[in-house]
């Protein structure tokens, strides 16, 4: 009677749960526990099933007397690993509940979180390391050559400018990602945001000598939107194009409407920025994205790039309810395309 209740009861958790004797056998297992373990759970000894030191050195020390004690276990299942976290205690005298909670998702933000200090991290230090070195090289003798102490000047400047760039681009970051849930509704015109985004642009056309094609046309619906933070993205993908895709000498802006697109609910917008530069392998291009990944480091950086303007792009996307998609080939240029949710005709006046 006493194992019936026992089973009834732990069926009713969502987690996996199993009752063990003093010797470390299964007696019950709910059915989540036996999804997780197998039916060939019932009767064996957990140790067989739970065979990671940290695991097995925290059975032992409840089994042996410890109140309660808690271990990591992971699980592979093919390419997924998924992060257990294991709690013993003693039930009543001679029986242990063992309880298992998925924690992969706390531990993937762990791991992204201790991967973006690092890499904030690393970005400062080498402009600092600069700084720190021709600061101690300019109090010496070196500093009454008035034309060493100019080129030094102009490396502090450049570093200094790099590191001004790396925190705008952080603090940019931040704000989006606060607002990241807030879906913004301000009926918004994609042909001023993209003329907007140019004239701020017009002296790195000029200076890169780029022909830029631009056909969007005035009559496309307006898009709920957040206008400072749509300027941000095409901002950042048109100054991509110009610093990977100059070499092309050709930077094409085009938008059109279509009418449905499976995944939204209404007609889009799909704006792209297109260049004819080197390109990009196709294997590089799910990365993009992700916070200081650069395809060439080296030249990223000698062009003033941080490794964070893609990971903008896409959260103020994701804000807008859009997607990236970026197309390239290596020698082929490389295409980067917002879709963007367009206002439905309610709201911008257009005939049904």
């Amino acid at each position: 009677m006493q194992t019936t209740a026992n089973a009834t009861l732990i069926a009713a958790l969502p987690n996996p749960v199993l009752l063990l004797d003093k010797t470390g056998h299964v007696k019950e297992a709910n059915p989540a526990a036996t999804d997780l373990f197998g039916a060939q759970i019932m009767g064996a000894q957990i140790r067989a099933h739970l065979r990671q030191p940290a695991v097995a050195a925290m059975l032992e020390r409840v089994l042996d007397g410890t109140r309660e004690d808690t271990a990591t276990f992971i699980a592979t299942s093919g390419s997924r690993e998924t992060v257990w976290r294991v709690t013993a205690r003693h039930a009543k005298p001679h029986m242990l509940v063992l309880s298992l909670s998925d924690i992969s998702d706390i531990e993937a933000a762990e791991a992204q979180r201790r991967d973006f200090v690092a890499n904030v991290s690393h970005e400062l230090r080498s402009p600092l390391t600069v700084l720190a070195g021709f600061i101690e090289t300019l109090r010496g003798p070196a500093g009454e050559d008035a034309a060493t102490r100019a080129e030094f000047l102009a490396i502090m400047t450049e570093q200094a400018e790099r590191m001004t760039g790396l925190v705008s681009d952080l603090l940019s970051l931040s704000r989006v990602e606060a607002v990241e849930k807030i879906r913004p509704r301000t009926p918004v015109s994609i042909d001023m945001v993209l003329k907007a985004t140019l004239a701020a642009l017009r002296p790195q056309i000029e200076a890169a000598e780029i022909e830029l094609g631009y056909s969007v046309p005035e009559t496309l619906p307006d898009i709920p939107g957040d206008y400072d933070q749509l300027v941000q993205v095409f901002h950042n993908l048109i100054e991509n194009g110009l610093k990977y895709g100059g070499a092309g000498g050709k930077l094409e802006i085009t938008a059109r409407y279509v009418a449905a697109l499976p995944g939204f609910e209404s007609g889009v917008l799909r704006v792209s920025i297109r260049d004819f530069g080197d390109g990009i392998d196709p294997i590089y291009i799910p990365r993009l994205t992700e916070r200081f990944y650069r395809v060439d480091k080296a030249r990223s950086r000698d062009s003033g790039g941080t490794g964070l303007g893609l990971a903008i792009v896409k959260h103020i996307l994701s804000r807008h309810r859009g997607r990236l998609i970026i197309r390239s080939a290596p020698g082929e240029g490389a295409s980067f395309e917002a879709v963007l949710p367009a206002c439905t005709p309610s709201v911008k006046g257009l005939p049904k």
